[in-house]
């Protein structure tokens, strides 16, 4: 028997867009023929999936399982067209996924795939999705997964536009009750509405302010209004934009969305929630999925196409 290497199933899975674990099954089948193994793979049925790859699966939904108060894990499941992401078979075969990612110990995408699927322990997650993409007929991937577990505290959760986008926000607090989780829930919208990139400033790593420092810095020596000032104000002006650029990407700095003055920030929000149930309430993570996000999306002019194909 070959010894089948991490380097030999790298290749395969380059070559043939196969999961990595179909990829290691395929080489042990076939005794590490690199030909032969995507031979099998094509045979097995994982070609369905291997012939889509050149496809983009840009469309799809974000589903969010809970599991009581403490734990919840957001899943994005991308499809090609809008049509299949709206079909009521895709979108249980995702709310299978999210059941499946709120269970899992999987570090990695690699290992979720691995895994024995929740609806039938014969097969693993990556099977279930081949066969999804035998009946469907259309390139569909698992593209992401995470689990969030409240340590001291709890985990809420928000669905926006039907699966566009998919929101988990946890916050340490000693008291867990429904104004609580209102209050966390009203987070989650603003977070899904206005895509925040941190909690808070201290989270902003030094990296970050020092890229936008020469971002900021190079738009302020192109206006001609700034033109000869003297070094102080313009390190003043630098600073000025960089801070209120940090008040729009950090959750806790932003204007509360629901503030009656229009002023509140987030911050403040939570204190006044916090003195309410007579507990702190600390915001420690949230984690946001929009569908598609960083993918290329095909445009396309359907009518057009239509006109194409009756010549």
């Amino acid at each position: 028997m070959a010894e089948i290497t991490a380097a030999m199933v790298k290749e395969l899975r380059e070559m043939t867009g196969a999961g990595m674990m179909d990829c290691k099954k395929a080489l042990n089948e076939t005794n590490g023929n690199m030909d032969e193994a995507v031979d099998f793979l094509r045979k097995s049925g994982a070609a369905k999936a291997v012939k889509k790859e050149s496809r983009i699966a840009a469309e799809g939904i974000c589903r969010i399982a809970v599991d009581g108060d403490k734990t919840a894990a957001v899943v994005e499941v991308n499809s090609e067209t809008d049509f299949v992401a709206k079909n009521e078979q895709f979108q249980q075969f995702v709310e299978n996924v999210a059941k499946q990612a709120v269970k899992s110990s999987a570090a990695d995408i690699d290992a979720f795939l691995a895994e024995s699927w929740i609806e039938d322990s014969a097969k693993t997650v990556s099977e279930a999705l081949v066969e999804k993409i035998a009946v469907i007929g259309e390139k569909l991937s698992v593209r992401r997964f995470e689990k969030v577990t409240a340590a001291n505290g709890c985990v809420v959760s928000y669905v926006h536009g039907g699966g566009r986008i998919g929101v988990i926000v946890e916050a340490d607090t000693a008291v867990v009750n429904d104004e609580v989780k209102e209050a966390l829930t009203n987070l989650a919208m603003q977070v899904a509405a206005l895509n925040p990139k941190y909690v808070a400033t201290s989270d902003v790593s030094e990296e970050f302010k020092a890229h936008e420092k020469s971002i900021i810095s190079e738009q302020i020596a192109q206006d001609p209004k700034m033109a000869g000032k003297p070094e102080k104000v313009i390190e003043g002006a630098v600073m000025g934009r960089l801070n209120k650029e940090l008040k729009e990407v950090c959750l806790l700095e932003q204007v509360y969305v629901k503030a009656e003055d229009g002023k509140q920030t987030v911050a403040q929000y939570l204190d006044q929630v916090s003195k309410s149930v007579g507990a702190a309430v600390t915001i420690k993570k949230f984690v946001r999925f929009e569908t598609g996000e960083g993918l290329e999306k095909k445009s396309e002019d359907f009518a057009a196409e239509v006109a194409a194909q009756l010549g």
